[in-house]
């Protein structure tokens, strides 16, 4: 069974800074994609970032510039580095792992960590 475990989230003031962190643990090779979603209350998850075996990233328009996002394909570990954080950052971060096992696309989600951004 393959689980993604976050770490790294927190309260931090607006203009702060915080660092994710997830690990992929179980009986998989190699992660396709990995990626952060985020999901505020009352609102949909959506995309923060994603980057894939090759290292393409993929970043939402309301993080980009401010939000980085680094794999270390050895570890099946993928971070998310983020300044100048803003209150609308608040949300449950979830980190995504996308891989193919035998021709099928398999997924799987952390359980989420929360970052508030509050003075």
């Amino acid at each position: 069974q393959v689980q993604l475990v976050e770490s790294g989230g927190g309260l931090v003031q607006p203009g702060g800074s915080l660092r994710l962190s997830c690990a992929v643990s179980g009986r998989i090779s190699s992660v396709n994609v990995m990626g952060w979603y985020r999901q505020a209350p009352g609102k949909q998850r959506e995309s923060v970032v994603t980057i894939d075996s090759g290292g393409s990233t993929y970043y939402s328009d309301s993080v980009k510039g401010r939000f980085t996002i680094s794999r270390d394909n050895a570890k099946k570990t993928v971070y998310l580095q983020m300044n100048s954080l803003k209150a609308e950052d608040t949300a449950v971060y979830y980190c995504n792992a996308v891989w193919w096992d035998a021709g099928n696309r398999r997924e799987a989600w952390g359980q989420g960590t929360q970052v508030t951004v509050s003075s």
